[in-house]
């Protein structure tokens, strides 16, 4: 049956404006949306302004172990985050990467880059074959490698290497990278995209994410795609031009690679109506009303979600005489707010981490270090467990054999056990057998959660008997 409309050359050029024009504003208006929750995200903390990791769908997959087999979610990834993943593996099912194409603020991004070196180049340049396809299957290995050692240490292993990550941290370069050298990897990764963007389009997209690797792979179940009628296209290469991950259009009978982001720009850009046709199933849908499923589908879940209270992006609030662990004490917190979170006064929270008494009330606990260079946060917290610590007996526990000479110094209640035995260059089974855990706890699990799978375990006890 055909369903093909017959419309208005005047009326589809309309069309085409106007969904080019849209797209542009909803992909620009989330960057500036995410980029001004980065922003906040720096400035208020991490209790009143999401982190880019709860914004990112792939930090669900990444939380998928933890969240299956430990019910709960790594460090940084909420609810919200699972929403945004399960409503874009939806929207790849039935419009392939259209995600990626439509609504992802670091697409765009790299599209502001392009057009900005299209300006300046007077052309797109396009990577040598030779070069392009092999460095195309990097972005799977990336994919294996980011949700792999995700699952493995039951944290965001990837962050620090990320460039999204270090975009949302921009105005923030210095501090990020003295709390984690690391991170500057991500920096130097970021200016790499940028860069690549200005002059290839799309570079992150094509050759480095995981999450377009992804999208790219549960897109192959999609019954949309491109199709190209050959009776009626007269092969001015137009689509090709237009194409931002550089698909050869003009020679296909139908797109179905794992590339195509399902921007559509090779729909819009044809100058000949019905030469290049957005197809579902056998129905043809024009650019505009996908766009227009696509964000009513992710605006209206999301919309839905937060009204139900099932889409949270952020830690919840602390309940009225609710009483948090030292080792929990967030660095947006305020000196003042830290001694309501632990139960302290305001005297025993300078006195336990530290803190000059010149140092206002006021300040953030992140923010101390400005004032009082040689104070460091996790130190401070570690130092002020270890004193609370060793005012608790540690009932009928029992130091290991020469447990005196490791240096437990570093292991921190937020690490997993996996990551701490690493930290020590210890064997995990060497590592339950030091800190005297339980085998059937999970080796994903933070130290500080242990007695949450084994009632009656309590790390801040036995770290406090190792020590001594």
């Amino acid at each position: 049956m055909n369903t093909k409309i017959n419309m208005n050359p005047k009326m589809n050029i309309n069309m085409k404006k106007t969904a080019w024009w849209l797209r542009m504003f909803v992909l620009v208006g989330l960057l500036v949306y995410v980029t001004y929750e980065s922003y906040m995200h720096q400035v208020l903390g991490g209790g009143k302004a999401p982190s880019v990791h709860a914004l990112c769908p792939l930090g669900a997959l990444e939380s998928l172990y933890t969240l299956l087999f430990m019910e709960s979610f790594i460090q940084k990834i909420y609810s919200g985050t699972v929403v945004l993943l399960v409503l874009t593996i939806i929207l790849a099912l039935l419009f392939r990467r259209s995600f990626c194409g439509l609504l992802c603020p670091f697409g765009a991004l790299q599209e502001v880059f392009a057009r900005l070196g299209i300006k300046i180049f007077k052309k797109r340049l396009v990577i040598p074959q030779v070069a392009d396809r092999p460095l195309r299957y990097l972005k799977y290995v990336i994919l294996v490698l980011t949700v792999g050692m995700a699952w493995y240490y039951g944290k965001l292993w990837m962050s620090p290497y990320d460039p999204y990550t270090a975009y949302a941290h921009i105005t923030t370069i210095t501090e990020s990278i003295a709390e984690d050298p690391l991170t500057i990897v991500g920096f130097i990764l970021l200016g790499i995209t940028l860069l690549g963007s200005l002059l290839y389009d799309r570079f992150f997209c094509k050759y480095l994410c995981p999450a377009g690797a992804f999208y790219g792979l549960i897109g192959k179940l999609s019954p949309t795609k491109v199709v190209r009628n050959d009776d009626i296209c007269i092969h001015c290469k137009v689509c090709n031009k237009a194409c931002p991950v550089n698909i050869d259009v003009e020679k296909a009978d139908k797109i179905t690679d794992t590339e195509c982001i399902s921007c559509n720009e090779c729909v819009l850009a044809c100058p000949k109506n019905g030469a290049l046709e957005v197809k579902v199933v056998r129905k043809t849908l024009h650019p505009l009303p996908t766009l227009l499923i696509v964000a009513g589908l992710f605006f209206g879940t999301i919309f839905v979600a937060q009204a139900t209270g099932n889409y949270q992006i952020i830690p919840s609030a602390l309940k009225e005489g609710e009483i948090i662990a030292i080792s929990e004490v967030k660095g947006y917190y305020s000196i003042e707010e830290t001694a309501l979170a632990t139960g302290l006064s305001l005297k025993e929270v300078y006195e336990k981490f530290g803190i000059p008494e010149n140092v206002s009330k006021h300040t953030k606990m992140k923010d101390i270090s400005k004032e009082v260079p040689k104070f460091n946060l996790d130190t401070a917290k570690e130092e002020a467990d270890s004193g609370e610590s060793k005012a608790v007996e540690p009932a009928t526990l029992e130091a290991p054999e020469g447990s005196s000479k490791v240096d437990i110094s570093n292991i921190k209640g937020s690490m997993t056990i996996r990551d701490a035995s690493a930290t020590l260059k210890m064997d995990v089974k060497e590592f339950y057998k030091l800190f005297m855990i339980p085998e059937d706890v999970p080796a994903q699990t933070q130290m500080k959660s242990i007695e949450g799978v084994s009632p009656g375990y309590n790390f801040e006890k036995v770290k406090a008997l190792l020590k001594q």
